[in-house]
């Protein structure tokens, strides 16, 4: 569903190529071929979504969000985890 850009993409047609999005997860490019929403994309990485800030493009997303907003092409996204120590 979701994959990193570190390869050459094959040709595809044009048609195919308008339902790539890509977009940015913590400076690492990638694309899918699914439309996605942020939680889906923070279940897919097996984030805890307990334990965890969002920041999309640039703005600190609201958690009651997530599940609205879907990612469109060049979106960037951060995840910052939430880690407990001494």
């Amino acid at each position: 569903m979701i994959r990193r850009l570190g390869y050459l993409l094959k040709f595809f047609s044009n048609k195919f190529m308008t339902q790539i999005t890509n977009f940015f997860l913590n400076g690492q490019k990638y694309f899918t071929n699914k439309s996605i929403n942020l939680i889906d994309l923070v279940n897919y990485f097996k984030y805890d979504d307990s334990l965890l800030v969002l920041e999309y493009n640039n703005l600190i997303c609201n958690k009651k969000k997530w599940k609205q907003i879907q990612i469109k092409n060049q979106d960037k996204i951060e995840i910052v985890t939430i880690v407990g120590g001494g």
